[in-house]
């Protein structure tokens, strides 16, 4: 009996404890488990306003603490200090005051940013500049998900500034928006105009279609993350990009194709679990990933392509440089900017700021061609011969950048290129093929499903709402027993979380 209760004692620390080397992720059996009983509780507690608010917040703030330990006052901190700067903008009607205001909001929240997220990089380039250790590294911490909840809250006193929207009057309803635990940690980012309507939305309906819909896509995101992305990372695009020069030039070009599908597969499986945990919880979230592969432009791509991130790029950074409306050669300064700093946000280091010049580039050139030549804004009226080419040379310049955003420096991008188009052997292609088996397999089946026509997507959709509560049920569990069959022993993180 004491044996037990000692188990029982542990288990309970381990459930209520940081875990560094094991962060709270959607497709964790820990994550499952802790949501059920949420769940259970809050369909008592949703019919209470302020109940279920608070409740919801102190979930949400344990999550956090799951996935960064103390940094869950960091959100706090924000929360507060947005809060107050937004209860301010909306009393103050002088100008100058008010951008003195938004200008306070973007510092603190840049500053957290930049002090978190760049301060080794900083040091990293001051050193190579001085070509000695002239500064100590700082090893910060990174908050997981800090870059997403900053530029959410973010957008929240830029659209009081705007007047777009209203302050909140009470601090509990924007804790409530920035911590919401399905978007906290990975996005998507959902902007308070969309969002804070439904806070106190009473009495708060969770319709058979929506529980039917948040059910599909937390099955479809399950699946993306845990059984495509998590099974060709582990079992090969990892083992390529660690070291190109032990692998053929078609194994290296396999790994780029791979890791494409890895990380669409990862982010979007996360967006689609999070959206359709919103809706089992009656929240609406805007779409985050339109099958971007079949993008015939690059301008199409990043309008399907983490589209919370790139509407809000160019809703609060690129039409505040001026867009297109400077002239010509201002709109492709603009558009190069912009895409620098996307590439900045999602890493430090001069590798993504490379990746965000390649797209940069491309959406120039594209809006060139538009300009001189008279080309389609997008892909969709094209000819389908166009459009298959199209979408063949749009997609090769993404997996270009993969392979600058994966790479773990620009040598082992350099050598991945080198090794692609110096030592691409069609005789072992074969070998390759059949070595790998279940990786290929699982690849064909991504991608097939990727490029299936949306009817198919939605006609499935529909058929999993159709069915019983007791057979999706089923069905999750189902998936969730196969997924703990096929994955490795170790938590794999969501590649988002380290933005």
């Amino acid at each position: 009996m004491t044996w037990e209760w000692a188990d029982i004692g542990e288990s309970l620390v381990r459930i209520l404890s940081y875990d560094p080397k094991a962060p709270l992720i959607f497709s964790s059996g820990l994550f499952l488990f802790l949501f059920a009983g949420f769940s259970f509780f809050y369909g008592f507690m949703r019919r209470t306003v302020m109940l279920r608010m608070i409740y919801v917040i102190l979930f949400s703030l344990y999550f956090y603490y799951k996935t960064s330990g103390i940094y869950f006052l960091l959100l706090v901190f924000t929360a507060t200090s947005d809060y107050l700067i937004g209860l301010i903008l909306g009393r103050t009607s002088k100008p100058a005051a008010r951008r003195w205001l938004v200008v306070l909001s973007i510092c603190i929240n840049l500053g957290m940013l930049v002090y978190f997220k760049y301060t080794d990089f900083f040091i990293q380039i001051a050193n190579d500049l001085a070509r000695e250790d002239w500064l100590d590294f700082q090893h910060i911490f990174l908050p997981v998900g800090i870059s997403f909840f900053v530029f959410q809250s973010m957008s929240y006193t830029i659209d009081i500034y705007r007047r777009k929207i209203e302050p909140l009057r009470c601090w509990v309803d924007y804790l409530f928006y920035l911590s919401f635990f399905p978007q906290l940690v990975a996005g998507p980012i959902v902007r308070a105009r969309d969002f804070i309507p439904q806070i106190r939305q009473n009495p708060l309906v969770v319709t058979r279609q929506m529980f039917g819909t948040g059910v599909f896509l937390i099955i479809s995101g399950l699946f993306k993350k845990a059984v495509i992305s998590d099974f060709i990372s582990l079992n090969f695009v990892d083992r390529v990009f660690d070291d190109p020069l032990l692998y053929s030039g078609f194994e290296n070009l396999l790994g780029v194709y791979g890791y494409a599908l890895q990380i669409y597969c990862d982010f979007s499986g996360y967006s689609d679990m999070a959206i359709g945990i919103a809706l089992l919880l009656g929240f609406h979230f805007n779409k985050n990933f339109d099958s971007p592969y079949k993008s015939a432009t690059i301008t199409e791509f990043w309008r399907r392509w983490h589209i919370s991130l790139s509407s809000w790029l160019k809703d609060y950074l690129y039409i505040s440089l001026g867009g297109n409306r400077k002239g010509r050669w201002r709109t492709y300064l603009n558009l190069m900017i912009t895409m620098l700093l996307g590439g900045l946000w999602h890493g430090a280091a001069i590798r993504f700021v490379l990746w965000g010049a390649l797209h940069g580039g491309a959406l120039a050139v594209h809006k060139f061609a538009i300009e001189r030549f008279g080309f389609k804004p997008l892909g969709s009226q094209m000819s389908p011969w166009r459009r298959i080419l199209g979408i063949l040379i749009t997609f090769h310049v993404v997996c270009l950048g993969w392979i600058l955003f994966r790479a773990k420096d620009m040598q082992t991008g350099i050598q991945m290129l080198s090794q692609i188009f110096n030592q691409f052997t069609p005789e072992l292609i074969p070998q390759v093929l059949a070595g790998y088996t279940g990786v290929i397999a699982l690849m064909a089946i991504g991608y097939l499903l990727h490029f299936l026509p949306d009817r198919w997507e939605c006609a499935a959709q529909h058929k999993v709402v159709q069915w019983p509560m007791l057979v999706q049920a089923l069905l999750i569990a189902v998936l969730i027993w196969g997924v703990m069959q096929i994955k490795s022993s170790d938590i794999q993180p969501f590649i988002y979380f380290q933005f």
